[in-house]
């Protein structure tokens, strides 16, 4: 890759300016003058090319649909799990302002658990801060082949590959796998994450025929329309984070064997959360020794960062010989794969976590029902509660934290379809009956819900 990439910046006129005066030597930072880098700024203007405009016109559509996105600074709280600090900058001097978290995806509190902080601080003491390059380059820490032989394990598989994210690690994977022979057809489910779309479209010469969601009849009709002889895979998801619901994977593995098919199952949502020990709902289901592919995260149940896939060792090798989104990305730190490795091991050994969680979802599913408080009953821990306009959805969202010191991501188009609006909850082992008592009050109020239909009445 080349340092400085050919640019053709313009003055801010729609003239070309030569590459000189934009991307020459300057003086360096210590030695320019205020008036020197204001006029580098200036020579770099390029506000006169279409693009520009472009960003402008999209912005300010999107701005009027109601779902612009902006960032909420917080601070979490180590020592204070689900507590978070908010810097109010309208107050002078800036105030901060505790806020109670509810749509974090470290869902069982492990970024914030002693041993796993402990593990982080330890590996940067012993190894640095960062991993030096890619694996191939600088190396690969004995900590990453132990931590791909942990999610091996968690899986029943025979290998497992670490990727920077989740992302990644379904963008790279899949993109690589429907681009090793021809003809392959990706069967892939309407309501698939973006990153697992990103590696599917990716795949130049691959076909995708996408099925309705969860929709196994739907799926079966489309599987025998294919040629019988073409390479075929099936991807989906075990939970699915925007409504909650969780497929149908021995009925999808047994559809994926009649017709001579791969199965790939995204357990993102899943890990860390179901089974005896955590790997997901194929653990929990008792399937997962028939899915060819299980892929992952440990930035949700595990609490920390990075993705991976696990499979055959075969197969796992190729992608570690032929995924750019591998071969191509500086690895994880080893603090991080550090303290992933003690989450993992620690979520496999002890199970209230898992069984804490659940608990204080139901508990909240009470008292939302008492109160009369709409929310979307699900099969998992998820608890999605409609509202159905993004303006609204962003408002409520909104008045919960500046009123009430609770937070709730307003979930809007596209990540879900136009008019299912909501707020995404995800109670915690952490969340107390005073918390949850106080995010129903505060829904029961913005959301219009009668009176007299009390969170009293909800902890009764």
């Amino acid at each position: 890759m080349c340092d400085e990439p050919n640019r053709h910046p313009h003055d801010g006129s729609g003239r070309t300016v030569t590459a000189t005066a934009a991307w020459g030597p300057h003086p360096g930072p210590e030695h320019r003058t205020a008036s020197q880098e204001n006029s580098r700024v200036a020579s770099i203007d390029v506000g006169g090319h279409p693009f520009y405009r472009f960003c402008r016109t999209a912005l300010q559509d999107i701005r009027r649909q109601g779902r612009y996105r902006q960032f909420t600074p917080l601070a979490r709280q180590a020592d204070n799990y689900p507590v978070y600090d908010r810097a109010v900058p309208a107050v002078q001097p800036p105030e901060g302002r505790e806020v109670v978290v509810w749509s974090a995806n470290d869902y069982l509190g492990m970024g914030v658990e002693p041993a796993v902080v402990e593990a982080a601080i330890d590996a940067i003491r012993a190894h640095g801060a960062g991993a030096g390059g890619t694996r191939n380059i600088a190396g690969t820490s004995p900590l990453h082949a132990e931590l791909e032989a942990e999610m091996a394990s968690l899986h029943g598989k025979e290998a497992g590959l670490l990727f920077v994210s989740g992302y990644v690690s379904n963008q790279a994977s899949l993109q690589t796998i429907l681009t090793s022979m021809p003809g392959w057809i990706c069967f892939s489910d309407r309501q698939n994450h973006a990153s697992m779309i990103a590696g599917i479209k990716g795949a130049r010469g691959a076909s995708c025929v996408i099925f309705e969601h969860n929709d196994l009849a739907d799926l079966e009709a489309k599987l025998a329309a294919a040629p019988k002889d073409a390479p075929k895979l099936i991807a989906f998801e075990s939970v699915y984070s925007m409504d909650g619901d969780i497929s149908d994977i021995a009925a999808t593995c047994a559809l994926a064997r009649k017709y001579g098919a791969m199965t790939y199952l995204d357990e993102v949502h899943a890990v860390g959360l179901y089974g005896a020990q955590g790997g997901g709902v194929s653990e929990r289901d008792g399937i997962a020794s028939q899915v060819d592919i299980i892929e992952g995260t440990l930035a949700k149940g595990f609490g920390v960062h990075g993705g991976y896939v696990t499979g055959s060792a075969e197969l796992i090798d190729y992608l570690r010989c032929a995924a750019s989104g591998f071969i191509f990305t500086t690895s994880l730190p080893p603090s991080v794969v550090a303290a992933a490795l003690a989450s993992v091991r620690l979520v496999r050994k002890d199970g209230w976590r898992r069984e804490k969680m659940f608990e204080r979802v139901e508990a909240f599913r009470t008292r939302l029902r008492a109160a009369g408080v709409p929310f979307m009953q699900t099969p998992s821990h998820i608890v999605p509660i409609p509202v159905g306009d993004a303006d609204r959805c962003t408002e409520i969202s909104r008045r919960l934290l500046s009123e009430y010191g609770l937070y709730a991501t307003p979930i809007n188009y596209p990540t879900v379809p136009r008019g299912t609006e909501r707020l995404r909850l995800t109670p915690g082992p952490f969340h107390t009956d005073e918390m949850m008592d106080g995010m129903v009050a505060a829904l029961a109020t913005l959301l219009g819900v009668s009176a007299d239909r009390t969170v009293q009445d909800a902890a009764a």
